[in-house]
């Protein structure tokens, strides 16, 4: 059966939060972090420059601090944008990227320069299979999981049920420990639990999935349609939210909204605390807004459109949500402005040195509207005490070829922690997995 099911009065982004939140975010919520020194926003701001991808040469890869290896788990994929790692140590690669309505939109894509790779625009909408049975490091097996979910990127595995969150929905298949494929002919088809509104600014197409510890409430992200709702906030409906629901569809609701892209997510170890990386709005200046990391409140909402790291009205949304505006939290972390910070994983393995363990990693996948080249790396921020106890340090860089000519060596995004410790990020523009563990 399937299950397609809309929240009955509850929409997107911010704009009925007060009326539908189960728990809403406490008054003082605008106060509950220290908001960073920001510059003065400027609506008149207009800057593109989009990278151009030249690939890695040979014996090239990014550099990781000292101590530390990387080598190319995979290449040869096709926009490999997220991974998930199987009970039995199976890695799953989520293959898909942005797509254009017509071949003339992609052509003038490139030419514009908004697009440097052909390969755009025709989502291989794959889900890939790698399975290292020898722990050489080398995957010897790769099968194709699964097809026809359309941008999927969320992956989940509970019980004997694999969740795939797709750009329109979230779809479940039966799974059995061990098989390489979930279209085997015979195998029970798959079936949509949840519908999800499609498509979205930029590369705001991609959908994450999380299960809570105990595996009754499932969360999904929903990027925006937009960059500050300028074409108005019907589109908007259940977007700029994370959603929570139950494993079989039903019981939907938003669980924090104002988030313009949260795709990134995780329970900070040994908590109940869910946080997620989230990307910041475009066109106010070359500092803003910061992208951020942070905790995420049942019920809180983190200000979009009207409002950003805490109370700063958004010039553009001026007058005409105030109540919202004293409402917004002021997210943990800023990430820097225009980064695209969206893998993240929380370091619960023992390989990594001291520092490294209860810390976040998170893929920045790099700025287009910048004069100078922001992200384009994988950044660690530590914590303490379950709580961020430090700035975002560089740990994955030279992606960036020629920062004077704007060109990259690829663009690291998902970011995952391996059954051996090892961190494995998805090089969606090469086409490469890259893997760092600690030198032994």
């Amino acid at each position: 059966m399937t299950v397609f099911l809309r929240a009955s009065f509850c929409f997107g982004a911010a704009l009925f939060l007060t009326d539908c939140a189960h728990r809403s975010a406490p008054e003082s919520s605008a106060a509950s972090s220290k908001a960073p020194a920001l510059p003065a926003p400027d609506p008149r701001f207009k800057v593109e420059r989009y990278s151009a991808v030249v690939g890695w040469p040979e014996g090239k890869r990014p550099t990781a601090p000292e101590g530390f290896e990387v080598t190319r788990y995979a290449d040869g994929l096709r926009n490999p944008r997220w991974t998930y790692v199987l009970p039995n140590g199976d890695v799953l690669v989520a293959e898909a990227s942005s797509e254009f309505k017509s071949e003339q939109d992609k052509e003038e894509a490139i030419e514009s320069g908004k697009v440097r790779s052909q390969n755009l625009g025709h989502s291989a909408n794959r889900i890939t299979l790698l399975r290292d049975a020898d722990h050489d490091g080398t995957p010897e097996v790769r099968e194709v999981f699964l097809e026809g979910v359309k941008q999927p990127l969320g992956m989940l595995l509970l019980g004997d049920r694999f969740y795939v969150a797709g750009t329109d929905g979230v779809w479940r298949y039966p799974y059995t420990a061990g098989e390489t494929s979930l279209q085997a002919p015979g195998k029970a088809q798959g079936e949509q639990l949840l519908e999800l509104p499609a498509g979205g600014y930029n590369n705001h197409w991609t959908r994450n999935l999380l299960a809570n510890a105990d595996g009754t409430k499932l969360y999904v992200s929903v990027g925006s349609a937009s960059n500050v709702a300028e074409h108005g906030l019907k589109e908007e409906e259940r977007r700029a939210n994370i959603l929570e629901f139950n494993p079989d569809g039903t019981g939907e609701r938003i669980y924090a909204s104002g988030l313009r892209n949260p795709v990134g997510m995780g329970w900070a170890p040994g908590t109940r605390t869910l946080w997620t990386a989230v990307n910041e709005r475009d066109d106010l200046g070359e500092d803003l807004v910061p992208d951020y990391l942070t905790h995420v409140e049942d019920g809180g909402f983190y200000g979009w459109p009207y409002a950003y790291f805490g109370a700063n009205e958004d010039p553009r949304m001026a007058g005409k949500r105030p109540d919202l505006v004293a409402k917004t939290r002021v997210p943990d972390v800023a990430l820097g402005a225009h980064t695209a910070s969206l893998g993240l994983a929380f370091y619960e393995a023992q390989a990594f040195p001291e520092k490294y363990r209860g810390g976040a990693f998170i893929g920045q996948h790099g700025s287009w509207n910048r004069s100078e080249l922001s992200g384009y790396k994988v950044v660690f921020v530590p914590f303490k005490d379950v709580k961020p106890s430090g700035p975002p340090e560089d740990f994955l860089t030279g992606f960036i070829a020629n920062a004077a000519q704007a060109q990259v060596h690829g663009r690291p995004v998902g970011v995952t922690v391996l059954p051996d410790g090892a961190l494995l990020v998805a090089d969606d523009a090469s086409n490469t997995l890259w893997k760092v563990a600690a030198k032994r």
